[in-house]
C-alpha cells in the first residue's frame, strides 16, 4: 500500500476506532493533513456510544487543532466515490462502528482480525499505528518539519501506546521517536494531564493489594480497569520499594490483559520477561528496565483454562527466574570437551569502521532488530554485520586477523538495516552507505555447542547487557580467546558454519 493509491478518490474519510485514543487520533490527523495538502476533501471521524471525555485527549485535539468529528451510525454515510480508511483499527472488528461502504481500506498495528479487506496494511510488530503512518508519509517525502502539529501528534501517539516509551522495541518505532521535531511544551502539558483523581485512587488501592514473592523478590499487582498509562505509573512506584527487583502490574480489559513490567536488576531484562509472559498468547517487549505487553483473552483461556490471571503471572515469573543459567564471560571457564570445533564458511558479510565517519570519543547507539547496543567510537572498533542484519562489535586487530577486507559495498537484505545514533546530537546515520564486504580469512575457529536450556551471557565487550540464548541456539567461544563467549542464532549458525577437524 502507498498513499498515492488513494488520490483517485474525491473524498477520503479517516475513521478512528470507537472511544479513540491518542494513537488513533494522531494517525487520522497526519493522514488528514497529507490528503488535504493534495487537494483532496478529507475528514477525521469516530463513532460509538461515547464521545471523547479524557482530559489529555481533549487538550491534544485543542492544542494541535485536530478537526476530529463524532458521528452516530445514522450520520455515517459514505458515498460510492468516497473511500473509508480505518486507522488504528480494522473495519468490521468489534471496537469500531462499521457502516456499509463500497470502498474501504485498513491501516493498523494490532493482530489481524479481519482478513477479507483487500486494501489492508497491518503491521502487527509495530508499537503504534502512528509509526506506520510516519513510514507511509516518509515514502511520499512529507515534510514533517513543516508540520510541527503533525509531528507532535505522532510522537504523542507512540508515547501513549508504549506506556511512555517503556514498551518500545521495534527499531522503526525508535527511529520515528528520535527523528521527529515535536513541540516539547505541548508534550509536557499532555504528559501531565493524564491522571484523574479516580485513577490516583485506583493506583493507590492496587499497590496496597500487591502479591510479593520473597525468593525472587518480585511483586504482582492487579489494577482495576484504567488508562494503560496508569499501569506504568503504578509499576514505576512499585519498583522503588527496597525489596522489589521486578514487578508486573496488569488489568483486564474487554478482549485481553494489558501488563506493565519494571526491572532493576541486570539479570532480568524487562523486555525479555515481557516476551516470556506473552509467549504464544499475545505480544510484549520494551526496554531493559521498562516493558509491557498484551495477552489475548481467547488464547489465554485456551492455554491456561484453570488459572486465574494473578496465578498465571506469579507462576510464570517463578518459571522464568528458574529457567536460565547466567554466564559471566570474563570469568567463565569453558569446558571444550562438551563442544565441537567449527569454521566459518566463506560467505560475504558486512563491516563498518565507525571512526571513518564519526569522531573518536563519540558515544553511539547501534540500532538493530535485536535491540540497541551502546558503545563509544574508538580507533579500535569495527562492526561486523551478518547475513540477517545481526551485529557483532569487534576490535580492529581481531577483525583484520579473521577477515579479508574488500572495498566493495555490502548490500544488506535484512528486514531492518542497522543504524547508528549519535548520543551527542541525536543524529541517525544509516549504515547502508558505509558497509563494505568482507569474508572470513579461514585462520580462526570457534568452539560451539547447542543449548539445551536458556542461557544469559554477559559478554566481555558488554558486561551490563546479556545475550540471550534459547534451546536450539549455539553458545560459541573463539579458539584464540577463551573469554570471547557469545550466542549465535541456531538458524544463522546452520548456514554460516561448518564442523572442522
Amino acid at each position: 500500500m502507498n498513499l498515492n493509491d488513494f488520490k483517485k478518490y474525491k473524498k477520503i474519510i479517516l475513521q478512528c476506532h470507537d472511544n479513540p485514543d491518542a494513537d488513533a487520533i494522531a494517525s487520522g490527523f497526519a493522514l488528514y493533513t497529507y490528503f488535504t495538502e493534495m487537494g483532496i476533501d478529507a475528514s477525521i471521524v469516530y463513532s460509538g456510544k461515547f464521545q471523547i471525555q479524557k482530559s489529555n485527549l481533549k487538550l491534544m485535539i485543542d492544542k494541535l487543532d485536530i478537526p476530529i468529528e463524532y458521528k452516530t451510525i445514522e450520520e455515517f454515510i459514505v458515498g460510492e466515490e468516497e473511500v473509508l480508511i480505518t486507522v488504528d483499527c480494522q473495519y468490521g472488528a468489534g471496537n469500531v462502528t462499521s457502516p456499509v461502504v463500497k470502498n474501504v481500506a485498513i491501516i493498523d498495528h494490532h493482530q489481524v482480525e479481519i482478513e477479507n479487506v483487500e486494501n489492508s496494511l497491518i503491521i502487527s510488530n509495530s508499537n503504534s499505528c502512528s509509526t506506520i503512518i510516519w513510514q507511509l508519509l516518509s515514502e511520499e517525502d512529507f515534510d514533517f518539519n513543516n508540520h510541527p502539529n503533525v509531528s507532535t501528534a505522532l510522537y504523542y501517539g507512540l508515547y501513549t501506546d508504549t506506556l511512555q516509551f517503556s514498551e518500545i522495541y521495534n527499531p522503526t518505532d525508535k527511529d520515528m521517536r528520535d527523528s521527529l521535531y515535536f513541540n516539547r511544551s505541548t508534550i509536557n502539558q499532555l504528559r501531565n494531564c493524564n491522571l484523574s483523581a479516580q485513577e490516583l485512587e485506583i493506583a493507590g488501592l492496587a499497590i496496597v493489594r500487591s502479591i510479593y514473592n520473597e525468593q525472587f523478590r518480585f511483586s504482582v499487582i492487579k489494577s482495576k480497569p484504567c488508562d494503560p498509562n496508569i499501569l506504568g505509573l503504578i509499576s514505576d512506584m512499585c519498583i522503588q520499594v527496597d525489596n522489589v527487583d521486578m514487578c508486573v502490574v496488569y488489568n483486564e480489559i474487554n478482549d485481553g490483559i494489558k501488563f506493565s513490567i519494571r526491572s532493576c536488576i541486570r539479570e532480568t531484562k524487562a523486555c525479555d520477561l515481557a516476551v516470556f509472559l506473552a509467549e504464544n498468547i499475545g505480544s510484549g517487549g520494551g526496554h531493559l528496565e521498562k516493558a509491557g505487553g498484551y495477552i489475548r483473552h481467547g488464547r489465554f483461556k485456551e492455554k491456561y483454562p484453570t488459572e486465574t490471571t494473578e496465578t498465571y503471572f506469579a507462576n510464570r515469573i517463578v518459571e522464568y527466574c528458574s529457567s536460565y543459567e547466567t554466564i559471566e564471560a570474563r570469568d567463565y571457564e569453558v569446558d571444550l570437551s562438551t563442544m565441537k570445533k567449527y569454521r566459518k564458511l566463506n560467505i560475504p558479510v558486512g563491516y563498518v569502521v565507525p571512526d571513518e565517519f564519526l569522531p573518536i570519543g563519540t558515544p553511539i547507539t547501534i540500532r538493530t532488530l535485536e535491540g540497541d547496543i551502546d558503545t563509544v567510537v574508538s580507533g579500535d572498533i569495527c562492526i561486523i554485520i551478518g547475513i540477517q542484519g545481526e551485529v557483532y562489535p569487534n576490535t580492529k586487530e581481531k577483525f583484520q586477523r579473521c577477515y579479508t577486507q574488500s572495498e566493495e559495498p555490502y548490500h544488506l537484505k535484512a528486514a531492518y538495516k542497522p543504524t547508528i545514533k549519535s548520543r551527542i546530537d541525536g543524529a541517525n546515520i544509516p549504515l547502508a552507505g558505509h558497509v563494505r564486504s568482507c569474508v572470513t580469512s579461514g585462520k580462526t575457529y570457534i568452539y560451539a555447542k547447542p543449548l539445551e536450556h536458556t542461557v544469559k551471557v554477559f559478554t566481555a565487550w558488554d558486561e551490563d547487557k546479556y545475550m540471550l540464548g534459547k534451546p536450539g541456539d549455539m553458545m560459541a567461544v573463539r579458539s584464540d580467546d577463551m573469554h570471547d563467549i557469545y550466542i549465535i542464532n541456531g538458524d544463522i549458525f546452520k548456514i554460516t558454519y561448518e564442523e572442522s577437524e
